[in-house]
């Protein structure tokens, strides 16, 4: 960037710089000016474009990086929030939601008769959704402990690598 602002710079007060001769004559003035007003050459402005393309090119890849990991990262907080709504809805009313009243029972009272202390005010104020405008999902009982939230990464398919691998609450630590 100093290297292109620098160059602009350079043929500002290169343009400035060149003098005007007032001759005789208001036809022979504006020729003058007309000779000594220049812009950027065709090469000028490619060079520009190349150097502003290399550092895109420098700068994408690190960017897009930070946005997977950010997604991840966004998946393991909403685990943590809804894992810890789940123990206070147990803390209430002795037992986890069942896998059928799944993640709603969080935000508006299950058809239950057994449930007498289910707080009024909900437990979260909405159920998140995963980076990828998914669900999040949810087993009682879980496969991997005694309740599973998960959601199945950025390819919606069980299994996967990296940004596409299944990521739950036995993830966490």
């Amino acid at each position: 960037m100093f290297v292109i602002l620098a160059f602009i710079e350079m043929r500002v007060y290169q343009c400035r710089r060149t003098p005007v001769t007032r001759l005789s004559g208001a036809s022979q003035v504006s020729k003058t000016r007309k000779s000594v007003q220049s812009g950027f050459t065709l090469i000028e402005i490619m060079v520009v474009v190349i150097i502003i393309g290399i550092l895109v090119a420098m700068v994408a890849p690190n960017v897009l990086g930070k946005i997977d990991q950010a997604q991840v990262t966004r998946v393991h907080s909403d685990l943590k929030a809804v894992e810890n709504a789940l123990k206070f809805y147990r803390l209430d009313n002795f037992a986890y939601p069942t896998s059928e009243q799944g993640l709603e029972a969080l935000v508006t009272r299950p058809n239950d008769p057994n449930l007498r202390n289910w707080n009024s005010q909900g437990y979260l104020p909405r159920i998140p959704e995963d980076p990828w405008q998914r669900p999040y999902l949810y087993m009682n009982p879980g496969q991997n402990g005694e309740i599973d939230i998960y959601t199945l990464g950025r390819d919606g398919q069980p299994g996967g690598e990296g940004v596409d691998a299944d990521i739950g609450n036995w993830d966490l630590q």
